[in-house]
């Protein structure tokens, strides 16, 4: 199963397939952002064969207009995603930061220490923050489906639990 997974941002949307990193930093505003971001998401789905996704979902703390903006990126992606006919599984910001930390309400540096810790992976600017996000994501799907080589405690595989698993175990019932 090949798995792309994404972690949203308007200014540097971090990805990751196979435990390979990047980040999706367009330099332009507005509608023509989310159509550069979009555009860079078939691409890389395209590029990598994709035939499922993991992205985080949005998070309700966002402040100001950027939950606004931050809510038509992830409408722009899912509706491509739904075009492309590539399931897809959102998994909340607190189960992610639980899985990598073991709380959920961990911070970003919290995330990035611990994952750096576990794995001896350095996590370094542009967007370090946003591609140890989108690894964690890759991550626990392939915790999910018994193929992460990491051993996870059982407190962060728990964050495992609440996640609507879904679309994947109908591709994975259909291989």
């Amino acid at each position: 199963m090949e798995i792309l997974a994404l972690d949203l941002s308007l200014t540097s949307t971090g990805y990751c397939h196979n435990g390979e990193t990047g980040v999706i930093a367009p330099k332009t505003i507005g509608a023509e952002r989310l159509s550069d971001i979009q555009r860079k998401v078939a691409s890389l789905a395209l590029n990598f064969s994709i035939n499922a996704v993991v992205m985080e979902g949005y998070s309700f703390a966002s402040r100001h207009s950027q939950a606004h903006s931050i809510g038509e990126l992830g409408g722009v992606i899912r509706l491509l995603l739904f075009e492309m006919e590539i399931p897809y599984v959102v998994i909340p910001p607190t189960c992610r930061a639980k899985f990598a930390t073991g709380k959920g309400n961990a911070s970003k540096n919290e995330v990035i220490s611990s994952v750096s810790a576990k794995t001896g992976i350095v996590w370094s600017n542009p967007g370090g923050d946003d591609k140890c996000d989108a690894w964690i994501l890759e991550e626990m799907a392939k915790t999910h489906l018994g193929t992460s080589t990491i051993d996870w405690p059982q407190l962060n595989k728990d964050a495992l639990k609440t996640i609507d698993w879904s679309p994947l175990e109908e591709l994975r019932k259909e291989n």
